[in-house]
């Protein structure tokens, strides 16, 4: 049976990428040590790392990316909620009275 997927918070991912890169110890004592996967961990590195190097252009870019993204996606669920309203009342859902 497959092992339930743990979630770590960025504080977390954040403090263990700190360990790493500020004392200088190698990713598998600190993994051992936090008991998570030493390649959890190394890719958290390896991103923090990439991050660093990123300049402000890059920054900007991917910011107003994601900002577009969020927006079409906020479009798109609007949209989808409309079509499932009017799918109900298309089914004869019942209506709530308030």
């Amino acid at each position: 049976m497959a092992e339930k997927r743990r979630k770590f918070t960025a504080e977390f991912r954040e403090g263990a990428v700190r360990i790493v890169t500020e004392t200088g110890k190698p990713v598998p004592e600190v993994a051992k040590d936090l008991g998570i996967n030493e390649t959890t961990l190394a890719s958290w590195v390896s991103r923090a790392k990439r991050a660093e190097k990123a300049t402000p252009e890059d920054q900007d870019a991917l910011i107003a990316r994601l900002t577009a993204e969020n927006a079409a996606l906020n479009k798109e669920n609007k949209e989808l909620g409309m079509e499932r309203d009017v799918l109900k009342r298309c089914m004869g859902a019942p209506r709530s009275s308030v």
